[in-house]
């Protein structure tokens, strides 16, 4: 079950969230994987995972994720049949191009895979140009944020890695107004997808002349039949029963790339794409899984992750971004931690744009920034700050 793990990692956040504020967010990974071997939760494997994204080790978070019981997949001769049937067509271009005739969109996420926070972002100006203004985030808590402009440390708990940072801070820059919708009290499931169900039709109804981006975690993006059968129907469903609005919903995480890509699905290596994409038929019918399956509109499949620099190939957001290198005259010690932030943030409990763990003088491990100017926090084993200075990507 996909959601099962989703809301246990979220309740066990909200109830440990103050004690969590005083500890270090961007960890070391050596010590998520010591935390791993001692922890004695039957869930070590979900929260390791995160642990290991939030401080963008993405290879690491999926590799422990895989631990939490990921099975080889296999599908029908008759699945493969109906699957090409299917042709290709780019993701990114096929969602811009049909959100002209769409107002609502909702794309999901795996919490643990950061790929799925810089895909949206990817779509954010495509998104903009198409008349989209409102963008939506489960992840979100912070009613200033539109004021301030960027995600600090208190803004939730997800945007406190990098890559959601960025999305939350691209939106904002390009125009979008960002709103929360998670419930402030819900006391199962169904409660909870019922309530962020209203909190966004009422947002929409206060703007009908509005198109809305939604932003949500694994199953929330459910319109037809959810796997948790207690909710009756998840987020995406109970918005279109409130709104009379059908949305066009985007999962990427059923075909997503695995740690180990014994795991992945048959229809990755099928595709074997350099681009994320979309199959689509001739009748215009998008593949979402199983001739049957009512749940979202449409799967995008991921490709399997090459390496820049030892970085996600993804995370460049195709050459909007560039890597850059730590001068090892910075750099007094190993190992450290290395974090960027934007001008000024660093100040006001801002969020990294990005961070790296640099093991010794050999590993050539990079940063992947934008044009801008950043405050650079390198730290030592110890957590210590032993060097910071700003700098300015051209």
């Amino acid at each position: 079950m996909i959601q099962k793990p989703s809301l246990i990692i979220l309740l066990i956040f909200i109830t440990n969230v103050s004690a969590q504020s005083n500890k270090e967010t961007y960890l070391f990974s050596k010590d998520i994987e010591s935390k791993i071997i001692n922890d004695t939760l039957p869930w070590k494997y979900q929260l390791g995972a995160t642990d290991y994204s939030m401080s963008e080790y993405y290879k690491k978070a999926l590799e422990t994720w895989d631990k939490n019981g990921s099975e080889i997949k296999k599908i029908t001769k008759e699945d493969s049949l109906y699957f090409n049937s299917f042709k290709k067509q780019d993701a990114k271009e096929y969602i811009i191009n049909r959100s002209k005739n769409e107002k609502i969109i909702i794309i999901n996420e795996a919490h643990h895979n950061i790929r799925h926070r810089v895909f949206t972002t990817s779509l954010l100006q495509g998104l903009y140009d198409n008349g989209y203004r409102f963008f939506g985030l489960e992840a979100l808590c912070d009613t200033l944020i539109n004021k301030r402009k960027f995600p600090i440390s208190e803004s939730g708990y997800y945007t406190k890695e990098p890559q959601m940072a960025n999305l939350l801070v691209e939106a904002i820059k390009i125009g979008f107004t960002l709103f929360e919708y998670e419930p402030r009290d819900w006391a199962n499931g169904k409660e909870r997808e019922i309530g962020q169900a209203e909190n966004i039709s009422k947002l929409i109804l206060e703007n009908p002349n509005s198109k809305f981006l939604i932003h949500c975690g694994w199953d929330h993006v459910i319109e037809g039949t959810p796997r948790n059968k207690s909710w009756e129907k998840a987020m995406a469903g109970r918005l279109k029963e409130k709104t009379n609005i059908d949305p066009f919903t985007i999962d990427q995480v059923a075909y997503s790339e695995k740690g180990d890509i014994k795991y992945a699905s048959p229809y990755n290596l099928i595709v074997n794409s350099e681009n994320s994409i979309i199959m689509v038929n001739e009748s215009g019918k998008t593949f979402n899984g199983s001739e049957t399956n009512d749940q979202t509109d449409c799967r995008i499949i991921h490709p399997i992750t090459t390496f820049i620099n030892n970085r996600p190939n993804w995370l460049y957001l195709e050459g909007k971004r560039k890597f850059y290198t730590i001068s090892k005259s910075k750099i007094s010690e190993y190992p450290i931690l290395v974090f960027a932030y934007r001008k000024d943030e660093y100040e006001q409990n801002g969020v990294p744009v990005d961070l790296i763990e640099i093991l010794s003088e050999e590993d050539k491990t990079n940063l992947v920034l934008e044009k801008g100017n950043y405050k650079i926090i390198i730290k030592n084993k110890e957590y210590k700050i032993i060097n910071e200075f700003e700098m300015e990507i051209e």
